[in-house]
């Protein structure tokens, strides 16, 4: 690895972050976030994210600013207007840094158009190579599997000499969250007393899903079994298709899927005593505010994605083909891996996880 010329720190006050990734890549940028802060105390650091993800850096101790980046379509005078509006702000904001943290063309076209004289990226291999020409200081590393891939993008800051204190994904609650989360609970009769588990069934890709009968199944062994309350998370879109597991189960759910909001997700998190789901954006939220995880892993790989630490596990096939990294089996959107999974096989690693909890 190897990066064309030196940062000069000197001269930065105002920093632009740009991490136009969904909700999951958002938080794992979370620790480089923090060693910018670090690095530049006195900076003013404003990230530009996708709309989905602006409410995560509600309270971030390391941010002063956000941009939401929308990703709506639009008429194009409406388009032109918005887009008007973001150079504007770009521009009156008068950056000195721009940093990148994908090898995409918008995060590139953010970097130019932010006006920063200086601007950081990785070098693109496959890409075009005005992509690469926009960048002032590029790190030439690429991503090496099966690294982290939080590790991954501290190669960025670390290419240019920046201190890294701490590389794990952190979230902080505060007592006004903590107080609505609660009330949510109470509103929805969800008992409090005891342990909760989270649930979280639902991916933005449905080949990285393990099915509803077997959610149902493993709802009941927990209620039944450890006697703790399991509440269902997700998106708006996916309360249809949560209700269908509740209306499976024989013991009572709490179905809270698109009811909380990104904003309050992480203090919901926070009080419950166990994370279980499919390799999505809930699992890195649950871990970043310090609650177990237990991940139903397919075809991705684990030691590239799922939370590092002992308090977190993985269930996955013994499969010499795992993980195949691939959108299901043969390009069908239907990973095998997931389907022959058990509840028989993930059962016995939710007790462990909720009785070490």
């Amino acid at each position: 690895m190897h990066v064309n010329r030196p940062l000069n720190g000197n001269a930065v006050r105002r920093i632009l972050f740009i991490q136009l990734g969904d909700i999951g890549d958002v938080i794992l940028t979370f620790p480089c976030i923090r060693a910018l802060r670090e690095n530049f105390p006195k900076a003013r650091i404003v990230a530009a994210v996708r709309d989905r993800a602006a409410q995560l850096l509600e309270g971030c101790p390391w941010v002063d600013d956000s941009f939401s980046i929308g990703q709506d379509k639009r008429r194009w005078l409406e388009e032109i207007s918005f887009q008007r509006r973001l150079l504007m702000n770009l521009r009156r904001s008068r950056f000195d840094l721009a940093i990148d943290m994908r090898t995409g063309d918008r995060g590139a076209i953010l970097a130019i158009l932010s006006g920063a004289p200086q601007r950081l990226g990785y070098h693109d291999y496959h890409g075009n190579l005005w992509r690469n020409r926009i960048f002032t200081h590029r790190a030439f590393c690429q991503y090496e599997f099966p690294e982290h891939v939080t590790t991954y993008h501290l190669k960025l800051l670390k290419a240019f000499d920046l201190e890294v204190r701490d590389a794990r994904p952190k979230i902080t609650i505060s007592s006004k969250k903590r107080f609505e989360a609660e009330r949510l609970l109470r509103d929805n009769r969800i008992p409090t007393d005891r342990p909760l588990v989270a649930l979280q069934p639902f991916s933005l890709w449905r080949y990285k899903e393990w099915g509803i009968e077997k959610y149902a199944r493993l709802i009941e062994r927990i209620h039944l079994e450890c006697h703790v309350p399991v509440v269902l998370i997700g998106a708006p879109d996916e309360r249809i298709r949560a209700k269908a597991i509740i209306d499976m189960c024989r013991v009572k759910a709490y179905n809270l899927v698109g009811i909380t909001t990104i904003s309050l997700l992480p203090a919901v998190l926070k009080i419950c005593r166990l994370f279980i789901g499919v390799d999505s954006a809930g699992q890195h939220i649950a871990a970043a505010v310090g609650t177990s995880t237990l991940g139903i892993y397919g075809p991705s790989s684990p030691a590239s994605w799922a939370p590092q630490g002992d308090r977190h596990s993985v269930i996955q096939k013994k499969w010499l083909c795992i993980p195949c990294r691939r959108k299901g089996c043969g390009g069908t959107e239907i990973s095998r891996c997931l389907q022959e999974l058990d509840v028989e096989e993930v059962f016995p690693a939710v007790r462990k996880a909720l009785s070490f909890g």
